[in-house]
């Protein structure tokens, strides 16, 4: 835990400071009549939820590491051996790439009628522009096809968490 601090605590506190911005942005885009499916306020919360909630884990995974640059595109080799390393390793890694599009797949079917395969398309479609964009800028990580994977097991998970306040959004006119 302490290397998870020392790694990404500027992160932690900037995500912490920002949320009484997030809480006025979501108060201004509710009251100021902007009226996103669902209701003004569930609209307002989706629209300030995946932004907020998605920012903070690109930033993680777009820092610059201190390896070579490598890519390995076999699925599940890479989780393999990650799930073979040590607990504390596996543990940071698999929940770290879950949680990178959970915000947005649990708020992107709350403010636009999406389902969970629309919401798996895009999250595999973000994570696959992510780990090309890490390749590419030479960040000295490693882009792999399990994080793509994860990363949309993450984002559909976290849809089908949200699938009670579906309905609720479903039920409403569309204006």
């Amino acid at each position: 835990m302490a290397q998870v601090w020392q790694s990404w605590g500027q992160v932690i506190v900037v995500s912490v400071l920002g949320l009484p911005l997030c809480a006025a942005v979501v108060w201004w885009r509710a009251t100021a009549g902007h009226r996103g499916r669902g209701g003004r306020w569930l609209g307002a919360i989706a629209e300030v939820g995946l932004i907020a909630g998605t920012l903070p884990w690109l930033w993680m995974v777009m820092t610059p590491g201190s390896e070579p640059r490598s890519v390995r595109l076999v699925p599940l080799v890479d989780l393999y051996d990650v799930l073979r390393g040590s607990a504390d390793t596996a543990v940071v890694q698999v929940v770290g790439n879950l949680l990178v599009f959970a915000a947005l797949g649990f708020f992107l079917p709350l403010r636009w009628r999406l389902g969970a395969t629309a919401v798996g398309v895009i999250a595999c479609a973000g994570s696959v522009a992510i780990e090309t964009a890490q390749w590419t800028l030479d960040l000295g990580r490693v882009s792999s096809a399990d994080d793509v994977l994860i990363n949309t097991l993450g984002a559909v998970l976290a849809a089908l968490v949200s699938r009670p306040w579906w309905r609720r959004r479903r039920a409403e006119p569309v204006t």
